[in-house]
């Protein structure tokens, strides 16, 4: 341990701590840079300098403005050519147009005002001055993973009320409940008589409309006797393969009660 205690370290190596920087600590040149300006292009910068300095973008000092520029321009060939390649063409262009302003300008017939040299580069920094702005409005804006996340929820919700299916031991309790009591009714006529499925299909629908629920029991006649009964329940669960009704029940031990397939809640 060194014998400094009360000095701060600067930062510790394999655990152990640095109270001053090493003499033998080599860094390369390009490994640590400082860019006061950073810029998206030739255009950028050009716009950049003359926003800067206020001028007129619609009367380019060219002298000036081609100065500054190519100052730019000698300090980054310095550091990356392959970067300052792009930013060349662009002091090329600058460079013709100052030449050419320097020249006496064309004849032109009368009334015709001779060719501005600066007209192509105001046209292109004009347009990437509107596209500029527009996507820092667009980058204003929030953005999905940026600024905000999406979340979803999932909430189960059905539009109309869901009852329990009726369990079949319940079914054939209540079926039996009505036999019992069918047979309290006893007949001494014996007659032969032809019953239709059918039939009383259509009568169980037509005694069903117009209602929301008609208790199970209710459907039922016991002083039709047996064959009726067992008719009618027949008719009952040809309705219901059909879908053409629905047997309900609230919950566990309730009254069954049933109801057309489409009669709204």
């Amino acid at each position: 341990m060194p014998q400094v205690v009360d000095q701060v370290a600067l930062a510790r190596l394999y655990g152990e701590p640095l109270f001053s920087m090493p003499t033998d600590l080599y860094i390369p040149p390009d490994a640590l840079e400082v860019f006061l300006e950073a810029f998206e292009g030739p255009l950028d910068l050009l716009l950049y300098l003359i926003r800067k300095q206020n001028f007129n973008i619609l009367d380019i000092p060219m002298a000036g403005v081609t100065r500054q520029y190519l100052s730019y321009v000698d300090e980054i060939r310095a550091r990356n050519l392959e970067l300052a390649a792009e930013y060349l063409l662009m002091a090329a262009m600058l460079i013709e147009i100052k030449s050419r302003m320097l020249l006496p300008p064309k004849k032109v017939a009368e009334g015709e005002e001779a060719e501005d040299p600066r007209a192509e580069l105001v046209r292109r920094l004009l347009e990437y001055e509107q596209m500029k702005l527009a996507s820092m409005q667009l980058n204003a804006l929030p953005h999905y993973g940026r600024d905000f996340l999406k979340t979803q929820v999932y909430i189960e919700q059905s539009l109309q009320p869901r009852f329990p299916d009726v369990n079949m031991e319940e079914l054939q309790s209540a079926w039996r409940d009505i036999l019992k009591r069918a047979n309290l009714v006893q007949h001494h006529k014996i007659s032969r008589e032809e019953l239709s499925v059918r039939e009383h299909m259509s009568i169980v629908l037509k005694h069903l409309q117009g209602r929301k629920f008609v208790e199970f029991e209710n459907l039922f006649d016991p002083t039709q006797g047996t064959p009726v009964l067992v008719v009618t329940f027949i008719a009952l669960l040809e309705l219901a393969k059909e879908t053409l009704i629905e047997i309900t029940q609230a919950e566990a031990f309730a009254p069954i009660y049933v109801r057309l397939a489409f009669t709204p809640v």
